[in-house]
């Protein structure tokens, strides 16, 4: 064995000092958040993606130097050239710039839908969770009943109700039954919330309920709703390009990606160019939402936190 001497050590000791120094910085919960976002790659890879797509929705119909309506009867079906780069339709109309100005519509049907079916959703599902028993009882039975309802028949009723397919159509078709979801997803949290000691706090300060729900209750379920918007918002993509594939969704003079996938579909076999760009964006726009998604239930899940 190895003889140990005193003199092989050095004695620290204790700093008073360094008794209350700070290990690292305080990190807001939103900060920490953003910070494990960002250590996922694949989904700021579908962030960084998204923004393109968004810079161009916004910029391209204008950057293509085209107006997405204008007929040019020497240019139809043009193959993707320097002047045309996404080529032109059969009425000889630029894609490039039919695309991004199609992209607007649909991406303004998804963004909307699924901020008004969170609000309303977060609103009912916090009034169910708060009142439980025979009210709770009662709303859920209703949100059963709504969500067995399709929203295909919905839109046609609509549509031959209102006399009209415009947008907004659309967006109240798809709301009317599309809140129910995030309905029992914010009452599933705020049943656990409502047993927390700042609510009981609350009401014991004399609280009117629905500020609880509003200031307590729906705040602390943010993480949540945002998820669960991010998931929304490619169906309501999905579902307008539905509709409009089948003749129910945007009319012209207007475009969605939908709309162009329609009118590209019967003449795939000769032009299949016209059908790949709004077929591509749809797919594209979809995976990237739910990616993000994937990442920010990660990010906001606070039992993930290190």
């Amino acid at each position: 064995m190895q003889n140990v001497t005193k003199e092989q050590f050095t004695h620290i000791g204790i700093e008073i000092t360094d008794a209350e120094r700070i290990g690292r910085p305080r990190v807001s919960y939103l900060k920490d958040a953003w910070r494990r976002f960002r250590e996922n790659k694949i989904a700021t890879l579908a962030l960084i993606i998204l923004s393109i797509m968004i810079f161009f929705v916004i910029f391209g119909p204008t950057i293509s130097g085209y107006n997405y309506a204008h007929i040019d009867g020497k240019a139809r079906n043009q193959s993707p050239s320097l002047e045309h780069w996404f080529g032109t339709d059969q009425l000889g109309r630029d894609l490039f710039a039919r695309v991004w100005q199609g992209g607007r519509i649909s991406m303004a049907i998804g963004l909307i839908g699924a901020f008004v079916a969170s609000f309303i959703g977060c609103i009912y599902g916090g009034i169910s969770a708060y009142f439980g028993g025979v009210v709770d009882d009662i709303m859920m039975r209703i949100v059963e009943v709504l969500i067995s309802v399709p929203y295909l028949i919905v839109v046609i009723l609509l549509s031959v109700i209102l006399q009209s397919s415009s947008i907004w159509t659309l967006i109240l078709a798809m709301t009317l039954t599309g809140w129910c979801g995030i309905a029992r997803i914010v009452r599933g949290q705020m049943l656990q919330i409502k047993a927390q000691e700042y609510i009981m706090a609350a009401r014991a300060l004399g609280v009117r309920p629905w500020k609880i729900i509003i200031k307590h209750m729906i705040p602390n379920t943010l993480g949540v709703v945002l998820v669960a918007i991010t998931f929304d918002i490619p169906g309501y993509i999905f579902s307008e390009a539905f509709l409009s594939f089948i003749g129910l969704g945007v009319q012209p003079p207007n475009t969605s990606w939908g709309a162009l996938a329609s009118s590209a579909q019967s003449r795939f076999v000769f032009y299949p160019y016209q059908l790949l760009f709004p077929a591509m964006m749809i797919a594209l726009t979809m995976l990237c939402f739910t990616l993000i998604g994937d990442g920010l239930r990660d990010a906001l899940d606070p039992r993930l936190r290190k």
